[in-house]
């Protein structure tokens, strides 16, 4: 059994769901010794040693709505929710902030981003167009003028690796940086199946036909809030139809090119995808599976 390790997953903080919707006992926890995660707009604020900080609820700005993400060491952790206008795409510099960050900092950041976000693009009711409340501890909007109920969201995508006689289906899109190659992916439709949905994707990007899906590991996303459902596939014909609205290239890589990219050999035909992607762990369950 390989170990692979899924960047945003295993946050130390108990989620405490029993206390979500028991109102007075969360306003109880929210006391002097509650933390709150220190955010610029989705960003996470970092420290001078590379982690994140951490202030009181007093470092709210008055009127900001607050999410409760669990329990730590008996204390309360909450995020705020920031405006509507600062829930645009990720800054590139957080990438580089985000290295310094350990595994399970990098979990609980990873839960406020996509959990707060949620709540800054959903102010308003999709079925009446009212204002809509926090409410439950923020796992929750209410309508403030119809019945509706909404929760925060989570995407479904298929990320898969594509096998034959030995070789890898990679493929870049364009937004990508120069040379890198990465697992193909797309959002799982209403009325499929995890293979359905792996099966369709190739086929329309990459023009191959795909048998014997099989499941290899998940992570959460928070950009804004994907779950990357990791898979893995055969094709019977290599043959690639590319999809230029899709993929700017595709190629098939060999085990020895595949190694070389991962070990970061500069005469490697490509770059292998960045450890925080399920992609990279993806490859190295590949590799090591033999």
């Amino acid at each position: 059994m390989i170990a692979l390790n899924i960047a945003f997953s295993g946050s130390p903080i108990d989620r405490a769901d029993h206390l979500r919707g028991d109102a007075a006992a969360l306003a109880g926890l929210m006391d002097h010794r509650a933390r709150l995660l220190l955010m610029q707009g989705l960003d996470p604020l970092i420290s001078d040693d590379g982690g994140l900080i951490w202030g009181s609820l007093a470092d709210a700005a008055p009127d900001t709505e607050l999410v409760f993400l669990g329990l730590k060491d008996g204390r309360a952790h909450f995020a705020p929710v920031p405006g509507g206008s600062d829930v645009g795409p990720p800054n590139p510099r957080l990438w580089q902030a985000m290295s310094s960050l350990s595994s399970a900092e990098l979990a609980a950041y990873g839960t406020a981003r996509a959990l707060v976000g949620w709540h800054a693009r959903h102010r308003f009711c999709a079925q009446c167009g009212a204002a809509t409340v926090l409410t439950k501890g923020g796992w929750q909007r209410n309508c403030t003028a119809c019945p509706a109920e909404h929760f925060p969201r989570t995407d479904p995508v298929t990320i898969m690796l594509v096998e034959h006689q030995g070789n890898l289906l990679l493929g870049r899109q364009p937004r990508f940086p120069e040379r890198r190659f990465s697992a193909l992916a797309g959002f799982v439709e209403p009325g499929e199946t995890i293979e359905e949905a792996v099966a369709r994707e190739v086929l329309e990007e990459a023009g191959i036909t795909t048998r014997d899906v099989t499941y290899v590991a998940s992570q959460p996303w928070p950009f804004p809030s994907s779950l990357m459902i990791g898979c893995h596939a055969y094709t019977d014909d290599p043959a690639i139809t590319l999809d230029r609205n899709e993929l700017e290239d595709a190629r098939w890589f060999t085990r020895a090119e595949v190694e070389a990219a991962m070990a970061g050999d500069e005469d490697a035909p490509f770059i292998a995808p960045p450890v925080t992607a399920i992609a990279h762990q993806l490859v190295r369950w590949w590799l090591g599976r033999g």
